[in-house]
């Protein structure tokens, strides 16, 4: 068996659709499985997988076990030489899997392999990206990577200058498609389930730079990423801002210690202080004149959100 393709699903009925049909319609060349584990989803995902998708190895879990755990519970049983992790909201065109697997093939080295990931046409995502520093948190959390995205500096964490067109070593792969060589896992063990959702992948590939690995980027492997991944989430938009933030202090508290986590919190509730007061005043402007504000106020109340959870611990219901 080449590739266990492992899909974690909550609530994405017909994505996952999509992208089991992708799936079919573009992987032909190689061995291989599809394990889907759903998280307790109650829109009808479990039963056309069922109906529609029989030879699929489903494991519907009672509760939402969140994305690390999920996968882990595909890895446990996948018979691949490789674990390809593939969100749902996600469709590979023209035989990318295949070529993942065989650039995979060509560096013995590589722990790790992604692809290029388009939102649309003429519309990349800039997947990929390196480990999280204080200086790179502070200039994403400020807003600074998004306003000077050609710059080197404030963009260094997400690589915004780079148009994913090369081939090159990264530091951390997406988890949304992210293909994983066995004997890697086997040395370094599978994803943390400290991690409920985001920064997982990141600690992953983190342990397996450690450990000797590399992960490597491949742009001649294509996947779209339906609505870039807004329609899987926007039913929790600041549950999952807020979650963001709690990840990243448990990956730093795990990998760079308390003081660093501590001085990275400081560093979010100033920007994010400073975001909801921006934003803030940005929704009173647009209101008074007659122009759209609720996208402005989306933009505060995540800011808010991550403030509270970072100064108490409260998160969003």
């Amino acid at each position: 068996m080449d590739v266990s393709i492992i899909i974690v699903n909550w609530n994405t009925r017909q994505l996952l659709d999509d992208c089991l049909k992708s799936i079919k319609n573009s992987t032909a060349n190689i061995q291989y499985e599809i394990i889907v584990i759903d998280n307790d989803s109650s829109d009808d995902s479990v039963q056309m997988i069922k109906q529609h998708y029989p030879q699929v190895h489903l494991i519907a879990n009672n509760t939402n076990r969140g994305f690390a755990a999920a996968n882990n519970q595909g890895m446990e049983v996948s018979k691949g030489r490789y674990v390809l992790l593939q969100n749902s909201d996600t469709v590979v065109h023209h035989d990318a899997i295949e070529k993942t697997v065989n650039y995979a093939d060509e560096y013995a080295d590589a722990a790790v392999v992604g692809c290029r990931v388009m939102n649309s046409p003429d519309q990349v995502e800039m997947t990929c990206f390196r480990f999280p520093d204080l200086l790179s948190i502070f200039f994403s959390s400020a807003g600074l990577q998004r306003l000077f995205k050609n710059s080197r500096l404030f963009g260094r964490e997400r690589m915004l200058w780079w148009q994913r067109d090369t081939f090159r070593k990264v530091d951390v792969v997406s988890g949304m498609y992210m293909l994983v060589r066995k004997e890697a896992i086997d040395q370094v063990g599978m994803m943390d389930e400290s991690f409920f959702f985001y920064y997982e992948e990141t600690d992953w590939c983190y342990r397996f730079a450690k450990s000797g690995w590399k992960a490597l980027f491949n742009p001649e492997a294509t996947i779209t990423h339906i609505g870039g991944g807004g329609q899987s989430s926007a039913k929790v938009r600041s549950k999952t801002f807020v979650q963001r933030q709690k990840s990243c202090m448990i990956y730093l508290k795990k990998n760079k210690g308390y003081l660093y986590a501590l001085a990275a919190r400081a560093t979010l509730i100033l920007a994010y202080l400073g975001r909801a007061v921006v934003w803030s005043v940005l929704c009173f402007k647009q209101k008074i004149s007659g122009r759209q504000w609720q996208g402005h106020f989306m933009k505060q109340s995540d800011s808010a959100a991550a403030v509270r959870f970072l100064l108490f611990g409260i998160e969003p219901d």
